[in-house]
């Protein structure tokens, strides 16, 4: 289908203080105007708050919630003979994991909240919980996927 070759995934290091490569994408997703260090400041606050609320490792509940924020099936456009169906497709892991992300830090950003630590931190454990905002996005996306599963024939 693409004629072009893809270029290679750069190798993105492990951050600081749980020497996660996932972490570490978040906080450079989070980042604004190059400020890494600011987006890891804010990423590490907030991480601190959840270990405070949830009694357990802050990085077993970012795990979890990116786990369940994830969509396992997605709609995608697909032109047949004039007409665009909206095709169910699975989701590659890792766009996935791009999603999940993706939804969070949109969640939190539109949370009413005090500091962004802080409603990142709720937007985190309500995800890890299954609920909250980002969990609902997912929801949708299932549905949508579900309610177009006779075009499935369409598949790319």
């Amino acid at each position: 289908m693409s004629r072009r070759s893809k270029p290679e995934k750069s190798e993105i290091r492990p951050d600081v203080r749980y020497s996660s490569p996932q972490v570490q994408s978040f906080i450079n997703r989070l980042m604004h105007n190059g400020k890494k260090s600011v987006a890891a400041h804010k990423f590490y606050e907030a991480m601190d708050m959840i270990e405070e609320r949830a009694k357990r490792s802050p990085i077993e509940v970012f795990d979890q919630a990116m786990k369940n924020v994830a969509p396992v099936m997605e709609v995608k456009p697909r032109r047949v003979g004039g007409a665009t169906y909206q095709v169910p497709m699975e989701v590659a892991p890792d766009r996935r994991f791009a999603l999940a992300t993706r939804w969070i830090l949109a969640s939190a950003r539109a949370r009413s909240g005090k500091s962004f630590a802080e409603k990142l931190a709720g937007e985190l454990l309500d995800a890890a919980n299954n609920t909250g905002a980002s969990i609902r996005k997912r929801e949708e996306t299932h549905k949508m996927a579900e309610a177009n599963r006779a075009f499935s024939h369409y598949r790319l």
